[in-house]
C-alpha cells in the first residue's frame, strides 16, 4: 500500500519547513495543497506519466485521505515537486538540493514512462548486411476478427 494524499501533502509540507509539529495548518491550506497536487498529477498524466493516482472530475470530489495508488518508485517525485509548488504560498523558497532531487525524481518518472513507438516493417524491407539467407523481411500480416466469425486481413 502506498502513501495517501495527505500522507503526501504532509511530507511536501514538512521539506518547505512548515512541519506540523511546529505549524498547525489550516483546513483550507491543506485543501489547497490537494487540489495542487491533483493538477500536477493531471499535467504529468498529459505528458504520458500514468502514475494510476486517482483523478477526479472536480476539485471538491477529491477526497484527502484515500490511497494514492501511486507506486512507491514515485514518492519522492511527488513529495518534492509539490514542496516546490506549496513554497511560494507560504512565502518560502526551498533548498537547491531540493531542487535538485525533485528534478532527478521527475526525470526518472518521465524515462520510465518513455517507449518507442512500436512499428511494423513494410514489405520488402531488406534485412540488412547481417542476414546473408533472407534478403526481404517479410511484415506479419495484421488480422482482424470480424462480427460473424470470420477473418479480415489487410
Amino acid at each position: 500500500m502506498g502513501y495517501t494524499k495527505r500522507e503526501l501533502i504532509t511530507a511536501a509540507f514538512e521539506e518547505v519547513g512548515l512541519a506540523s509539529y511546529v505549524f498547525d495548518l489550516q483546513p483550507e491550506q491543506i485543501q489547497s495543497a490537494l487540489r495542487k497536487l491533483d493538477s500536477m498529477v493531471a499535467m504529468w498524466e498529459a505528458k504520458g506519466i500514468l502514475l494510476g493516482y486517482p483523478l477526479v472530475s472536480s476539485p471538491d470530489d477529491s477526497d484527502l485521505d484515500s490511497d494514492s495508488n501511486t507506486p512507491d518508485s514515485a514518492s519522492e517525485a511527488l513529495i518534492l515537486n509539490l514542496s516546490i509548488r506549496l513554497a511560494p504560498s507560504f512565502g518560502k523558497s526551498v533548498a537547491i538540493e531540493t531542487r535538485i532531487n525533485a528534478k532527478l525524481a521527475y526525470d526518472a518518472l518521465l524515462s520510465a514512462a518513455c517507449f518507442p513507438i512500436e512499428m511494423q516493417l513494410p514489405r520488402g524491407m531488406p534485412a540488412g548486411a547481417g542476414n546473408k539467407d533472407i534478403t526481404h523481411l517479410n511484415a506479419p500480416v495484421e488480422q482482424v476478427q470480424v462480427s460473424n466469425g470470420d477473418v479480415l486481413d489487410f
